[in-house]
């Protein structure tokens, strides 16, 4: 590894440590159907996020409920002595990548077979605070 690329890397890895963040990775969902939950809650609050999370009839909220939860406990563990809701955490981003996907054949007419492509996805969700209480 170069020495620039080297220097940006631990400069990078630096920014992550002060940041709580979670990740959710090969989601065996498309990821078209977790961005229509995802959008729901970018930028909301952490409680209200929840709120709509876990009210929501969709089948992703669940997995991005259970996503949620485990940023707060990452936050948790980086600030251990400040407090949740003077910091006023909200989803400062949430990313939802492709994943790999897993090619099946479904038997079309006259011997021939489609392609049938079952999606997954990656999200990433990262935590801001409004008032900056030893997080960003």
């Amino acid at each position: 590894m170069g020495v620039r690329k080297r220097e940006t890397a631990d400069a990078r890895k630096e920014a992550n440590k002060s940041l709580a963040f979670a990740k959710l990775n090969n989601c065996p969902t498309s990821p078209r159907k977790m961005r229509l939950v995802a959008d729901l809650v970018r930028g909301q609050k952490v409680e209200r996020a929840l709120n709509i999370l876990r009210f929501s009839s969709k089948e992703a909220s669940r997995k991005l409920e259970k996503l949620v939860l485990s940023v707060i406990a990452n936050w948790q563990a980086k600030n251990p002595d400040a407090n949740m809701e003077e910091a006023g955490l909200f989803v400062k981003e949430i990313r939802v990548d492709g994943g790999m996907m897993l090619k099946r054949l479904r038997p079309a007419p006259q011997g021939r077979a489609h392609r049938i492509r079952k999606r997954s996805n990656h999200v990433t969700i990262v935590l801001g605070s409004i008032n900056n209480t030893q997080a960003i």
